[in-house]
């Protein structure tokens, strides 16, 4: 049983982000490079204070995966005490980071140490709480496919760091996908499958960087046409000298990649005013090993 056990949850960034067709349960079919990065939550697990499970994440309010989480672990059996989660958020919140989903993963992957659960179990929940939690199950490099859900790991890249610029506004998901459709931006299955292929083949080596034509996210337009004032953080990034700048996930965070020798000095020392006193301390993120608690393989 766990008594005040830390874990944590690391945000992701999307790499790249390829969109495809909309799917008969009207979420899109995709293709995305997903890492985790050293940006994390912090849950604290512990006994609860009453006779019923509790998620405290002071300063956000409505739904918690956490305790979507925690409410399908006991519809499928999980026999464990009733739990207090803490929640310490550094995450950005409605950023398209992950952060809902990096903690509901982080407490999926810490109830096996309270009670028995099998691994089969805890990867349909994660997979039914959204498409961005099986990915954060095991940290680190992987390609999403499906929706998102279907998850392949792949070899670390080259060394790089990420300059992360979070923003003082949020963006809606389904808002961002249905402007994208509106836009006309989804790709036809073929032109998906064949950028998919060519992302797997660069991605086929350890320590590979990625090419320009694969550093792209096809929501970016439909970010940037609901808050045009993305385009400035875009902008501050490329100054700062990243190799490649663009919209994280479905934003409005934006992330912008150094890559090669002294990559996380020089994401350190990036002179950008967007990063100071934003949530998260933004500059010099470093990229995650597979596996929790792992060195970072990328530095």
């Amino acid at each position: 049983m766990l008594n005040g056990d830390r874990c944590s949850a690391y945000a992701k960034v999307n790499l790249c982000l390829f969109l495809g067709p909309t799917r008969p349960d009207g979420r899109h079919e995709l293709v995305t490079l997903l890492e985790s990065v050293s940006l994390a939550d912090d849950l604290v697990i512990a006994p609860a204070r009453s006779g019923e499970d509790e998620v405290i994440c002071p300063g956000v309010t409505g739904p918690n995966l956490v305790s979507q989480a925690l409410a399908r672990l006991r519809e499928a059996g999980w026999s464990a005490p009733p739990l207090r989660v803490e929640i310490e958020k550094r995450i950005p919140v409605a950023a398209g980071m992950g952060g809902g989903s990096a903690d509901a993963a982080a407490l999926l992957r810490s109830a096996g140490r309270v009670a028995p659960v099998d691994a089969a179990t805890v990867l349909e929940i994660a997979s039914g709480l959204g498409a961005d939690v099986p990915s954060q199950l095991d940290p680190g490099p992987s390609i999403g496919t499906g929706a998102g859900e279907i998850v392949a790991a792949v070899p670390p890249l080259e060394e790089h760091a990420l300059l992360v610029l979070p923003q003082a506004f949020g963006l809606s998901t389904a808002e961002v996908y249905g402007e994208a459709d509106r836009l006309g931006l989804p790709r036809s299955a073929e032109e998906l499958a064949s950028v998919h292929g060519d992302l797997e083949s660069s991605l086929a080596a350890a320590g590979s960087a990625l090419a320009d034509r694969l550093v792209v996210n096809d929501l970016e337009p439909a970010s940037l046409s609901l808050r045009p004032e993305i385009a400035t953080a875009l902008q501050s990034a490329r100054e700062a000298g990243v190799g490649q700048a663009l919209v994280c996930g479905s934003g409005p965070t934006v992330i912008g990649l150094f890559w090669g020798g002294e990559a996380h000095e020089r994401a350190a020392g990036a002179p950008t005013p967007l990063a100071r006193g934003r949530v998260g301390g933004a500059s010099g993120t470093r990229a995650r090993a597979r596996g929790v608690g792992a060195p970072a393989a990328n530095r």
